[in-house]
């Protein structure tokens, strides 16, 4: 099987430690042995001998595991499949139960149909979990759904989707759309060419050196830090944390938070901010050559602008006005806190 058979691969495990990786190595029968010494794929005599070859089991049922292959709603995918309801992965904190269908998959929009799964650190269970690595010829898409574990991707040129129910994400040099989904855990992406969503209900978002026409972050509970971003749509929303970003580029930027402070750095001016926040401060910092209408409202704090500003309106936490020839729009509010306009270098 030629490795353009492949439209998309997806890669579905319930349990996963990701403590040591083993490779996956697809066979081709179009690739030459230079080609697959260059791409660092392993020799193997058939499609079934390299998934055996690529995935560590481990625990004291690793046995009963299946690895189970085939197309599924239209798309090629490999999936550990756990047979029990219960499942137990040594160092994991806490608990985390999924649905799970009987083809082995969960998740992919769908999470209220199939058999319940409850995954621990202890309380009995079946024992045993998986490490795997796939390698991703350039120019595919790729969706990962795993529920406990670890998830780390480097160097992909491709679409990417990954999915975890309780588990860190870490993502560097990535070209391509980006689209990560976790339920709990850190979101780490570094060096990301290409559209980037980012979605955790509990934990912190930090994101370096994004280039594309979209960054979007919404957490639940979790901070939120960016820095080196050139983009034209930036959005952050998080129901509690505090946001920081800095050397920023983009034309339109709306962040909101439910509680924490908000520090925003951009090097280039804007076409239209938004910023509000429940609870916390805000600090805006923006060009000495920042032009724009401004709406400045908090409910408890003062306003100090580094800019002069023709006022339209002013009240002791209210300023409406423009700052230069206007042209841009700058609109914040907060429920407490102070809001401070710095002009840059």
């Amino acid at each position: 099987m030629g490795l353009d058979d492949y439209a998309a691969l997806t890669v579905s495990s319930i349990a996963a430690c990701c403590r040591e990786l083993a490779w996956v190595s697809i066979v081709s029968d179009g690739l030459t042995d230079r080609e697959i010494d260059v791409l660092g794929f392993e020799r193997a005599a058939s499609v079934q001998e390299a998934i055996q070859k690529a995935l560590k089991r481990q625990g004291g049922d690793a046995s009963q595991l299946r690895i189970e292959q085939g197309a599924i709603r239209g798309r090629e995918t490999l999936r550990v499949v756990y047979p029990s309801d219960r499942v137990t992965v040594r160092g994991m904190s806490g608990s985390t139960e999924i649905r799970v269908r009987e083809d082995g998959t969960f998740g992919d929009g769908d999470s209220n149909s199939g058999r319940r799964v409850r995954i621990s650190d202890a309380g009995g269970g079946l024992a045993a979990s998986a490490d795997l690595r796939v390698t991703v010829p350039a120019g595919r898409s790729v969706a990962v759904y795993l529920a406990v574990g670890e998830v780390t991707v480097s160097n992909v040129d491709g679409e990417l989707i990954l999915d975890t129910g309780s588990a860190p994400v870490r993502t560097s040099g990535t070209r391509g759309s980006l689209e990560i989904d976790v339920g709990s855990g850190r979101v780490e992406v570094t060096g990301a060419e290409g559209d980037v969503s980012i979605d955790t209900g509990s934990g912190s978002v930090s994101a370096t050196r994004v280039r594309g026409d979209a960054l979007q972050i919404d957490t639940g509970s979790g901070s939120v830090t960016a820095s080196d971003i050139a983009v034209s749509d930036l959005g952050i929303d998080t129901g509690s944390g505090g946001v920081e970003v800095t050397s920023a580029t983009a034309r339109q930027v709306l962040i909101a938070t439910g509680s924490g402070s908000v520090k925003l750095t951009l090097t280039a001016n804007p076409e239209d901010v938004t910023i509000d926040t429940g609870s916390g401060s805000v600090t805006v910092t923006v060009p000495a050559t920042f032009a724009a209408e401004v709406d400045l409202e908090t409910s408890s704090g003062g306003i100090e602008l580094d800019f002069p500003v023709t006022t339209n309106r002013i009240e002791r936490n209210h300023l409406q006005g423009v700052i230069g020839a206007g042209g841009g729009r700058l609109a914040v509010d907060t429920g407490s806190g102070s809001i401070r306009i710095v002009r840059g270098s």
